[in-house]
């Protein structure tokens, strides 16, 4: 290994990866949040309003495998660039969709849905930029720091949505949204290379450092489709992803709904109540890649990428079974908080075995991924109450708590070392 860089500039390139993943994470989590108001105004009933959960979910889903192709060909720089300009085009366009007509609910699904189109680039991409800046050996702390924006920024937007409910309304709350992803498309811009031989600041030494690590040349062209896709390995991340995606989207979508309609706690107290479970992702998500990198170099991938991530899904499960079973809603949510943190415990190593498994394609095995996971979020979405309405909340969180011990099996299964390319 090369000797310690004298510059530090990937992990600057990290932060700006985090603080875009904390704006997407606000976008997307702020319709949740505004979900009664929303209701009140287009005469929604749960199950239509899961519907328009499921809308972007949708989109979202879809999107992956080409938002990471394209990532893959033309540079995750341009294509987060473009993806944070739609997001907060179609975030804006969401307040403008009029109520009260018979068209009303099924332009609002669509808006929804390309807006998931649009924000669809940002995790492919990211772990693209992973592929490029970040040595395979602190892939886990890169990918749990950027996933701690996840966390921040679905923690933020309760206390922020909330206080432009209280003092304005939900429309009010989605041009803010946008209008902060625009700032973020200038710092972006102004921060970020596609590659570290492209920015000046970069040392000698980190690049060497950085070379010594990374296994995708510079301008490799991605893999064929059909070799990716036979990839056992993928196959059981995407399973994994899936159940993963379906327990996390339960707190993006039924969970502020959840602590106020169910649960019986007022607007403010669910705003405050409500960030727990997303404090605790932005924590645990760090923490888990700190952890995963350390106990790889001294016990191995299989010990350190594997075990631990089959570990933390199975407590998750615990967690969230656990959180049925307690009457007070606020120890319900330290019970959920747990289950939350727990679950991104695992999120690293889903990233770094997936950018280390595609290496020039990781874009797009990555976004394949993904799309398992999104899946997932579209079946939570509209599964959650049409569970929570025939038997009952406690059926809702108990069946995402059995599919997380299933990913949690599916972990065991897994080569770490596993490679598209043989020869890397």
């Amino acid at each position: 290994m090369p000797p310690k860089p004298q510059t530090q500039q990937r992990w600057r390139i990290i932060l700006a990866l985090f603080a875009i993943a904390a704006v997407s994470f606000l976008d997307r989590n702020n319709i949740s949040i505004a979900a009664a108001a929303l209701q009140q105004d287009f005469a929604l009933s749960n199950v239509q309003l899961g519907v328009v959960f499921s809308g972007f979910v949708a989109g979202y889903a879809l999107a992956q495998p080409l938002a990471g192709r394209i990532a893959d060909l033309f540079g995750p720089t341009r294509v987060i660039a473009i993806g944070i300009v739609w997001w907060s085009a179609l975030t804006a366009a969401t307040a403008m969709v009029p109520a009260g007509y018979g068209w009303s609910m099924a332009l609002l699904i669509a808006v929804r849905f390309l807006l998931g189109l649009g924000e669809a680039v940002i995790f492919p991409a990211s772990n693209r930029m992973v592929a490029n800046w970040i040595p395979a050996r602190e892939r886990g702390l890169a990918n749990g720091i950027i996933f701690a924006g996840v966390g921040v920024g679905a923690g933020i937007a309760p206390p922020l949505i909330t206080a432009i409910l209280i003092h304005a309304d939900w429309k009010s709350a989605f041009y803010a949204s946008a209008l902060i992803g625009l700032v973020m498309l200038a710092f972006w811009l102004l921060s970020v290379k596609d590659r570290p031989e492209q920015m000046a600041a970069v040392s000698p030494s980190e690049l060497a450092y950085i070379r010594d690590g990374v296994s995708s040349p510079p301008q490799a062209v991605p893999m064929g489709w059909g070799q990716i896709l036979r990839n056992r390995t993928l196959a059981l991340l995407a399973f994994s992803y899936f159940t993963y995606g379906y327990v996390a989207y339960i707190f993006f979508t039924w969970f502020f709904k959840y602590l106020s309609g169910v649960r019986g706690l007022d607007l403010k107290s669910s705003g405050i109540y409500g960030m727990l479970p997303f404090i605790a992702m932005a924590i645990a998500s760090p923490l888990g890649g700190y952890f995963a990198d350390r106990i790889s170099t001294s016990k191995g991938t299989r010990i350190g990428r594997c075990l631990t991530a089959s570990l933390a899904l199975s407590v998750a499960g615990l967690f969230v079974a656990l959180a049925t079973q307690v009457d007070d809603a606020r120890l319900a949510t330290l019970f959920l908080a747990g289950g939350a943190g727990a679950l991104y415990m695992s999120q690293s190593a889903f990233w770094t075995i997936s950018a280390n498994l595609g290496g020039r394609s990781a874009g797009s095995v990555s976004g394949l991924m993904n799309m398992a996971n999104q899946i997932g979020g579209v079946v939570t979405a509209s599964l959650t109450p049409w569970l929570a309405d025939t038997y009952g909340w406690t059926a809702s969180f108990v069946f995402a708590a059995g599919l997380s011990l299933l990913g949690a099996l599916a972990w065991l299964f897994i080569n770490p070392e596993d490679r598209l390319d043989p020869a890397l």
